[in-house]
């Protein structure tokens, strides 16, 4: 399964730019809701636990589910995570790097196919995996945008694509608004320079770089921060509210509120 060689790397890449951080550093307040470093890393690292025991043992994190959630519900995300991840700074490093790096081990050799359950409703293996890389992609934003460093980046950036495109009808669903008949087509630049098309040519009609569309699905910069041609009405539309991740319905960041430092 190619998407446990691309979490890997994804994963992999932001170990690298975390290497050079001092104690002081993890407390980093980023762009994204007044996150520090360690708090994206905590969030990774619990939903990837949470992933791995959904595979590895079905019940038992069933049992988790029930006892977070209601947690989640009540104080939010980042104080359930870090209070239930004790670990910080390069010792949180080390306890995710050696998850994700066993996880890649083990789901490579999984049935992509394959059920397995979920927050929300039951998904495939291999949409578990992309998803577990799209969220160490779009988090691992915040963490390049603070430290001033571009994300080397290659095609295994498609996964995250291919998902935003997927969840065209779900950012309409989740918004509470009518899924309009035909999505918009696509003409991305991947990093490689090959052309990646979506869709049946129409009146809506988005072109630019495969990053750029990934960071507006993903909610890491505002459509009009990036270089995305954007044509048609329904298109428009998705753009100013795209979500490729499950959850409640967000609000993309305003223009200009996430950028690389130093840029």
């Amino acid at each position: 399964m190619d998407q446990a060689a691309d979490f890997f790397e994804e994963c992999q890449v932001l170990d690298h730019a975390l290497e050079g951080l001092g104690a002081v550093d993890w407390g980093t307040v980023t762009q994204f809701k007044a996150w520090t470093i360690d708090d994206v890393l905590v969030h990774l690292h619990f939903w990837n636990q949470m992933a791995d025991l959904s595979q590895r043992d079905p019940d038992a994190f069933g049992a988790r589910v029930q006892q977070v959630m209601p947690r989640i519900q009540a104080e939010g995300f980042r104080a359930t995570e870090n209070a239930v991840i004790p670990e910080r700074g390069h010792d949180l490093r080390l306890a995710w790097r050696d998850l994700y790096t066993r996880m890649a081990y083990d789901w490579a050799l999984l049935d992509p196919k394959a059920r397995v359950k979920w927050v929300g409703p039951d998904m495939s293996v291999r949409s578990s995996m992309t998803a577990r890389q799209m969220e160490t992609w779009a988090h691992g934003q915040e963490v390049f945008d603070i430290l001033g460093l571009t994300r080397p980046e290659t095609d295994r950036i498609r996964n995250i694509v291919v998902l935003g495109v997927n969840t065209f009808g779900w950012t309409y669903t989740v918004h509470g608004r009518p899924v309009p008949p035909v999505a918009p087509h696509l003409r991305l630049i991947a990093p490689s320079g090959a052309l990646w098309e979506f869709g049946a040519p129409g009146p809506d009609l988005i072109e630019g770089l495969a990053i750029d569309f990934a960071r507006v699905v993903t909610q890491t910069r505002n459509v009009a921060d990036t270089g995305l041609s954007v044509q048609g009405s329904v298109t428009q539309e998705w753009m100013a509210i795209a979500q490729c991740f499950a959850g409640a319905p967000e609000t993309p960041p305003p223009p200009g509120a996430r950028h690389r430092v130093g840029h």
